[in-house]
């Protein structure tokens, strides 16, 4: 007989970590469901790429949660109002961190993968060549994991504890791209940049689009990515 097939639930941005995170539970032989959030971002260029994202790496069903963590503010990608840097010499968490939207977003994924009966969770987080925001970081994650196990039903009767997957985040962008490439990414078809266009067409000058063109250079591979 063969291996048994497992859920897992893959937080899908529309990016290329996210893109590469799904292409590593799908090699882990898992059966995907894909969670996106609408969550007030400043272009919805990133959840169409999100779709694309999920059809092509074979996710069982995509889904799109609706939240509005722009009523509250506090971050350039949710507040029209406040600029997305481009200069690259900010100190400190940038203006683009938006409050809490990691432990959001994992509360949403957990509560789908209880449902679910999906004991995995992956998330594209990444510890090295990220912007500096605090729920990426390892200590966050291990926090999360435990109270997942200490909130649920299955952690409680110890059946199934939830194991939050983070392949990334100890890779830099580079090594991310080239990971994904060997597994078949096709990174034109995600969109990082932070103030994309309707047709997602990258600014080439936010803080998201000089790591990921720096990571495509340190790569050695072509920059796929579509510029306005």
């Amino acid at each position: 007989m063969g291996a048994t097939v497992t859920r897992a639930v893959v937080l899908v941005s529309g990016g290329l970590d996210s893109a590469t995170c799904l292409a590593l539970a799908r090699q882990a032989g898992h059966d995907c469901y894909a969670l996106s959030f609408a969550y007030g971002q400043r272009h919805s260029a990133e959840l169409a790429a999100a779709g694309h994202v999920s059809q092509a790496l074979g996710a069982v069903q995509h889904r799109v949660m609706n939240i509005d963590l722009a009523a509250f503010g506090g971050s350039a990608l949710t507040d029209t109002r406040l600029q997305v840097p481009e200069s690259g010499t900010s100190t400190g968490i940038p203006i683009t961190y938006v409050p809490a939207r990691n432990t959001v977003f994992l509360s949403l994924a957990l509560a789908w993968s209880e449902v679910l009966g999906a004991r995995d969770i992956y998330i594209g987080v990444n510890a090295v060549d990220y912007s500096g925001y605090p729920d990426c970081r390892p200590e966050f994650i291990a926090a999360f994991e435990c109270m997942a196990n200490l909130a649920t039903r299955a952690g409680v009767e110890g059946t199934a504890p939830v194991h939050l997957r983070t392949p990334l985040i100890d890779l830099s962008k580079a090594e991310i791209i080239r990971l994904g490439t060997e597994l078949g990414v096709d990174f034109s078809i995600t969109v990082s940049c932070y103030q994309a266009d309707a047709d997602g067409l990258a600014c080439g000058r936010c803080d998201s689009c000089r790591l990921r063109r720096a990571g495509f250079e340190s790569a050695g591979l072509p920059d796929s990515t579509r510029y306005r």
